[in-house]
């Protein structure tokens, strides 16, 4: 399956955080968050949405940071799980 966005929407998939820190301590399952970095997968065009004309400023390929709480959790037919938001809910672009 392959998902196309629509107006300001962007297609994420999360990446999985480290099961250790960088001291060398293991974190266990219930303490592990649910991770705020992701690749963008897919962009959608932007367009005028509430009468306001969006342009999108970010690109497919881009690691990003997007808000904890957002979007929608899809799961595609390969069993792999990508998040749908809206671009203002990225909070930054991951560069390095």
């Amino acid at each position: 399956m392959k998902l196309k966005p629509l107006a300001d929407r962007v297609v994420l998939k999360p990446i999985e955080a480290e099961e250790t820190t960088a001291s060398g301590i293991v974190l266990p399952g219930h303490e592990k968050e649910k991770p705020q970095q992701a690749e963008i997968l897919e962009v959608g065009p932007g367009g005028i949405i509430d009468g306001k004309e969006i342009k999108m400023q970010v690109k497919k390929g881009q690691k990003v940071i997007y808000s904890k709480y957002s979007g929608t959790e899809v799961e595609l037919d390969d069993k792999s799980k990508v998040i749908i938001v809206k671009q203002s809910d990225i909070l930054a672009v991951i560069e390095k």
